[in-house]
C-alpha cells in the first residue's frame, strides 16, 4: 500500500482487474466486456490508478458532444482517504477535455458523502435528484455537474 501510484489510461491488460474490482464494489457492476468496450474509443475511456502492477482504483468518462458523464469511480477500501479517487477523476476529466468536453456530470448515492465530498471540491455542485436511481440498496442518486471545469483543474 506505500508504493507510488501511478494514473495512467487503461490498457486491455487491465480490463480484467478492473472489471473484477468493479465486481467486488459494486452490488451492479459492469461486466468484462462493458470496459473492453472503451478501449480506443476517442469519446470515452478509464483512467485507472496502479500500485506496482495492482489495479487500485478507477474512473470512466464518456464525452456526449461537451457533455460529458464520468462513471464507475472506485477505489478498492484499503486505498480510500489517500487522494486516490480526486487523482482518478482530475485525469477523466482532463483526458475527456482534451477530446472536446466541456462540462461534466455524474450520480452519487445520496448516502455516499465521502464522494460527494471529493466532488465538491473538483468544482461540482448538486442540480438534481434521480429517485430509486441505485439498487441493493434501493437510494436516490443526486446529479451533479460541473460547468466551469477549466477553472478547476
Amino acid at each position: 500500500m506505500d508504493a507510488m501510484i501511478n494514473i495512467c489510461e487503461m490498457t486491455a491488460s487491465d480490463t480484467e482487474a478492473v472489471a473484477a474490482m468493479e465486481e467486488s464494489i459494486f452490488t451492479t457492476p459492469w461486466k468484462l466486456r462493458d470496459f473492453e468496450d472503451l478501449l480506443d474509443q476517442p469519446d470515452r475511456g478509464c483512467i485507472v490508478a496502479k500500485s506496482g502492477d495492482m489495479i487500485v482504483g478507477c474512473a470512466v468518462f464518456h464525452n456526449i458532444v461537451g457533455d460529458v458523464d464520468i462513471t464507475n469511480v472506485q477505489v478498492k477500501e484499503a486505498y480510500r482517504g489517500k487522494g486516490i479517487g480526486k487523482r482518478l477523476v482530475k485525469a477523466a476529466m482532463e483526458k475527456a477535455r482534451a477530446a472536446g468536453g466541456e462540462r461534466f456530470t455524474l450520480e452519487v448515492r445520496e448516502s455516499n458523502l465521502a464522494a460527494i465530498s471529493l466532488y465538491e471540491s473538483l468544482g461540482f455542485t448538486v442540480e438534481g435528484k434521480r429517485k430509486n436511481f441505485y439498487e441493493n440498496p434501493r437510494e436516490d442518486a443526486l446529479i451533479m455537474w460541473n460547468r466551469k471545469a477549466r477553472n478547476n483543474l
